[in-house]
């Protein structure tokens, strides 16, 4: 009889896990990277990606990033924004030939306060995995989900030293900031 019960509980919990697929159309991640003499700005899209609803909360959830999708959006010079997104594409940044995608996946979601939660994620750029964490919104309305917030990246941990103040001396204004950021609105439906 007790083993009859736990089989019970058991199928109920799992009747309470729903998958949501990432709508690549609607969903954006917006990039943000500055150095000491401004910045630059674009975005880059989903190639896919999955989140794993629990009694109607996150619980887990993996994206992959297409990294040849990535765009700069603040050059207006075709010239130079051809340049940076080659620079931004080679071996100096994000080795896309080699490393064509970069993934997150959702390890701990945590309750903050009203819709927003605090996240930890492995996230992999380039062949290497580090931990990520960051607050986000999530809403569910029956078969859509939403979520959007913002994560801070810091690409030397990923092995992006090109112009890095940490890495090389004596780069005066040409420095580019440790940190960048990705802030992202994903919205989902129900399989």
């Amino acid at each position: 009889m007790l083993f009859i019960l736990m089989m019970l509980l058991g199928y109920s919990v799992a009747l309470s896990a729903s998958d949501f697929v990432v709508d690549k159309v609607l969903s954006k991640v917006k990039w943000e990277a500055k150095k000491v003499t401004g910045k630059h700005n674009g975005s880059i899209s989903f190639e896919n990606g999955s989140v794993l609803v629990t009694d109607n909360k996150i619980s887990g959830g993996t994206f992959i990033i297409d990294m040849k999708t990535i765009v700069d959006e603040d050059l207006t010079d075709t010239g130079m924004n051809q340049k940076l997104m080659g620079h931004l594409a080679s071996d100096d940044f994000f080795s896309v030939a080699k490393f064509p995608e970069s993934k997150m996946v959702i390890k701990k979601v945590t309750s903050v306060a009203g819709d927003e939660y605090h996240f930890l994620a492995d996230l992999t750029i380039k062949g290497v995995t580090n931990p990520v964490e960051f607050n986000a919104k999530f809403t569910l309305n029956e078969d859509k989900l939403t979520s959007e917030g913002v994560i801070t990246v810091n690409r030397t941990l990923f092995g992006i030293k090109y112009g890095s103040g940490s890495f090389f001396q004596g780069l005066g204004d040409k420095v580019i900031y440790d940190d960048f950021t990705l802030a992202f609105n994903v919205v989902a439906q129900k399989k």
